[in-house]
């Protein structure tokens, strides 16, 4: 169905849905492509919520020579009004002729309607070319979509035995500075960075993006730095323990502090501009119920999390089925056997209730190893 200059084109608007990584959020990365008499004549890509969507800037560039013209767009062109006009109708206005969309817009607004709207003005639609590699771009918006929770990441670094943190809890650094470098990248495509209170009253750890370290990895030639911001800083803290003075607190960002207990006085006092407190109900186990966390999260047009903390949260979140993938820094080092372990787990007592996972990806960071995975979650039969 698709030829050999199909697939070129889609990969291009793949590319160019790609430059939008870290500065689309909420909206999905989403490339397009106009083709006429075999030669690109517009191309573009969507940099943020409330600029022009990628169709519009391709169109933008090609003027009257899209008329007659082929598009290639990376999801399908939306058919409602949010903060900018439907992109199906300006494609109709324009007068493109054909329309090939790797992927159906999951959004309930959209969801085939765009479709709809091209064929009704006689436009030729085709949907599905390379539509996995479209939906790799934009694993949260279409989580978000589909099963009204965040995508979740874990990132962690382990010594080659298996070791995250030293038996006091001091964690800097297992990795090196190649492999700090990576996790700039993962923290800037994020909605939001998620941690426990363990890690914040150990570590105290700013969870910021650095931008000098982003710059470094290459990974903005073609975006915006300006267009770039820090993710939101989410603290699972059960019983308001944070301290007033956290450094998370005093520097600029916004900050969600997850509960399960109604301190009025402690609430009002970390309450700010910036920092909102929300109290959640408990699990069995006296945190905050991880479920109507993402329903909250997903409410809040969260698309991406990136969870940096210890080993209970990360258990927690994989015992509860909520992890999509991990990624996992590798350090040839070793830190004994009474050093902290990578996940909070229950003890199995057979070994067909372990938790399966699926390599994605494994390359050397540096000096390191980094592992992404997903997790199985078979059923035990």
């Amino acid at each position: 169905m698709f030829s050999a200059d199909d697939h070129h084109y889609m990969s291009q608007a793949l590319r160019l849905a790609a430059r939008g990584l870290f500065t689309t959020d909420p909206n999905p990365r989403v490339g397009c492509v106009i083709i006429k008499d075999n030669e690109i004549v517009g191309e573009g890509w969507h940099m943020r919520a409330g600029q022009p969507h990628a169709e519009i800037a391709a169109l933008v560039r090609a003027g009257e020579r899209a008329r007659g013209g082929t598009v290639y767009v990376t999801l399908e062109p939306c058919s409602h009004h949010g903060k900018t006009p439907p992109c199906a109708d300006a494609l109709i206005k324009a007068g493109i002729a054909r329309v090939i969309c790797a992927q159906q817009d999951p959004n309930p607004e959209v969801n085939g309607q765009g479709i709809e709207r091209l064929r009704a003005a006689g436009i030729e639609v085709l949907s599905g070319l390379l539509s996995a590699q479209a939906e790799a771009l934009n694993p949260g918006f279409f989580s978000r979509m589909q099963r009204n929770r965040p995508y979740i990441r874990i990132k962690t670094a382990m010594s080659l035995d298996g070791r995250t943190a030293l038996s006091s809890g001091v964690s800097q650094w297992i990795s090196g500075k190649s492999a700090r470098v990576d996790v700039q990248r993962w923290r800037a495509r994020s909605s939001a960075i998620m941690t426990g209170i363990n890690t914040v009253l150990t570590d105290d750890p700013a969870l910021t993006l650095r931008m000098e370290v982003l710059n470094m990895s290459g990974e903005i030639e073609h975006t915006q730095s300006d267009l770039i911001r820090n993710p939101l800083r989410i603290i699972l803290d059960s019983h308001l323990k944070i301290p007033l003075n956290a450094r998370l607190l005093r520097l600029p960002g916004d900050v969600l502090i997850v509960t399960s207990v109604d301190d009025a006085a402690k609430r009002e006092a970390l309450s700010s501009d910036n920092v909102e407190v929300i109290t959640l109900p408990k699990n069995t186990f006296g945190r905050p119920n991880l479920l109507d966390l993402m329903n909250v999260l997903a409410d809040a047009q969260i698309n991406e999390v990136l969870v940096e903390s210890g080993h209970v949260l990360t258990g927690a979140l994989l015992r509860a089925q909520l992890v999509d993938e991990i990624i996992l820094y590798v350090a040839p080092t070793l830190l004994g056997e009474s050093a902290k372990g990578l996940f909070e787990l229950p003890v199995l007592s057979e070994m067909r209730a372990k938790t399966e996972l699926v390599f994605t990806d494994i390359r050397a960071i540096g000096p390191d190893l980094r592992i992404l995975a997903k997790p199985k979650y078979t059923e035990v039969e």
